[in-house]
């Protein structure tokens, strides 16, 4: 298999535009994990780029993403929010991290499935936005953090792949 193709292919259409949105979500939060994959403590956390962004940064970041849309703005909920997500403390290991972002996403998940209505506004904020729209924005987001989680994991160590 040449170095830029892998077995983690975008998902197929699902039944349903929810499952449909969240399968390709979840696909992208896989790619995102992975690039943590074989990574020392140091590395996850090291910034290569001049704006300071890390892995652990992006992954952190994404977790709040998820809780901010999904939980606060969607569902109503009152969430802790960390602010800068970008900034990565001692207390942010990889384990620790991950486990935050897959906990963020079983919870999105879980809103949209029990909702089930691609339609239904969210609880707060701007007139017109929907479930839909708030799964939409969190892949697109996510989307452009797995590009670069992408750079900055061939920066580190020259792996590349999804």
């Amino acid at each position: 298999m040449p170095e830029h193709e892998d077995a983690h292919n975008a998902p197929v259409v699902i039944d349903g535009e929810i499952e449909t949105l969240l399968s390709f979500l979840g696909y992208l939060r896989d790619c995102v994990g992975r690039k943590l994959d074989g990574l020392s403590e140091e590395q996850a956390g090291r910034a290569v780029v001049v704006s300071g962004t890390s892995l652990l940064g992006l992954v952190k970041h994404l977790s709040e993403v998820e809780s901010y849309w999904m939980q606060r703005r969607f569902a109503g909920l009152d969430v802790p929010l960390d602010g800068d997500a970008f900034s990565v403390g001692a207390d942010d290991s990889i384990d620790a991290v991950l486990r935050r972002y897959r906990r963020a996403a079983e919870r999105t998940d879980e809103i949209a499935r029990d909702c089930g209505d691609a339609e239904q506004p969210l609880a707060r904020g701007r007139q017109g936005l929907t479930l839909r729209w708030a799964l939409v924005h969190v892949t697109e987001e996510t989307a452009r953090h797995a590009g670069h989680a992408d750079i900055v994991r061939e920066l580190i160590d020259g792996a590349t792949g999804r």
